[in-house]
């Protein structure tokens, strides 16, 4: 009986000791994880924090259909309206800064909204198609309604590298919404607005 008390005490000092249990990974204070069901875009939401202004367009982004349409034509109205007020110069700093402060817009609306990249941001559509619609000016009602076809039509049906540039900065549901996927929302739409101008630079020259 002595013996083998005396096996059992040797065994327990013999083993190692039981590591605790692996916790899991803190995440990023930039990047909390997602722990609520996702948020209905609604007017009373948008006017909560200035981020949400500018991410959904100035409420072009509520619209309950076709958001990313909405939005593109907000972005179409709005131009002609700030075209004759600007220069070249002060365009390309409106698309500039707008580009930088549409990121932390739209990250930090996914964010509130609990979804990677909401329908209802459309802040991508409308700093996209600004820049196709300066690029391509001096250009007619006409030439400007091809333009916004093309632009949709990249942006929507997201062919060959416009697919790739939209799943480059995609989150599954669930996980951390941070600031490379605020950049990822609006650049799929840069990517749409490159192949865009690349169509009406081809047909301009043929």
């Amino acid at each position: 009986m002595i013996e083998s008390e005396s096996t059992a005490a040797s065994a327990a000092l013999l083993s190692p000791p039981l590591s605790p249990p692996l916790s899991p990974p803190l995440s990023s204070p930039l990047s909390p994880p997602l722990t609520r069901s996702p948020r209905k875009p609604t007017l009373r939401f948008m006017l909560s924090h200035p981020a949400h202004v500018i991410a959904l367009g100035l409420g072009s982004g509520l619209s309950p259909r076709a958001p990313g349409t909405a939005g593109t034509l907000w972005a179409w109205l709005s131009f002609l309206i700030l075209r004759p007020q600007l220069n070249d110069m002060e365009w390309a700093l409106l698309l500039a800064v707008g580009f930088v402060v549409g990121i932390w817009a739209c990250t930090v609306t996914a964010r509130n909204m609990a979804v990677a990249d909401p329908g209802a941001i459309v802040w991508d559509e409308i700093i996209a198609f600004w820049a196709v619609l300066w690029l391509v000016t001096p250009a007619g009602f006409w030439a400007q309604v091809v333009a916004f076809a093309l632009f949709r039509f990249f942006d929507a049906a997201k062919p060959g590298p416009v697919a790739w540039a939209d799943g480059l900065f995609k989150v599954k549901r669930g996980l951390s919404i941070g600031w490379k996927q605020g950049f990822g929302i609006i650049f799929d739409d840069l990517v749409a607005a490159l192949c865009a101008l690349m169509v009406i630079a081809v047909w301009k020259w043929l």
